[in-house]
């Protein structure tokens, strides 16, 4: 799935996007912002040619990568699912439905579908204690979820 993003059209616009930065102060962050816009992610490739370019070691820009929750080393499903893992939603049971969910579509937290459909995400609190435990796919969100309500949250999809 990654190399359907890796194409020279999208790496002719990084490397525009890095000649127009690449003499400003502090460049890194918003070429690393235009490249996950252009590219979906920031894979190793990306991380390389911009390493390159801005003579920053690679081991750097990776570090900035991992660190920052923004950006993504894999390209990201059409629907991303996220469940809130926070205090509220985690004594309510918000782990049976992540259990359910990564049954119901064979990937792991993390992982997109083979199709490129979902991803699946475990978050932090999203401020909706009240309706925990809460998921949410993409901008649509889900509460007072139990297991059983799954399927049928998937399939509207």
């Amino acid at each position: 799935m990654i190399e359907s993003v890796l194409t020279k059209e999208n790496f002719d616009n990084l490397e525009q996007i890095i000649r127009e930065n690449k003499h400003k102060k502090g460049a890194l962050m918003p070429i690393l912002n235009e490249a996950q816009k252009i590219f979906g992610c920031v894979p190793m490739e990306v991380q390389k040619k911009i390493s390159e370019n801005l003579d920053i070691p690679l081991a750097e820009i990776y570090g900035v990568v991992t660190f920052y929750s923004q950006f993504t080393l894999q390209p990201k499903g059409k629907y991303a699912i996220g469940v809130c893992l926070g205090t509220a939603c985690y004594v309510k049971g918000a782990q049976q439905v992540v259990e359910r969910i990564k049954r119901e579509l064979n990937i792991e937290v993390g992982e997109t579908t083979p199709d490129g459909k979902f991803t699946l995400d475990a978050t932090r609190c999203i401020g909706a204690c009240g309706l925990a435990p809460v998921m949410t796919v993409n901008d649509d969100v889900y509460g007072r979820l139990v297991e059983k309500d799954i399927p049928d949250i998937i399939k509207k999809y």
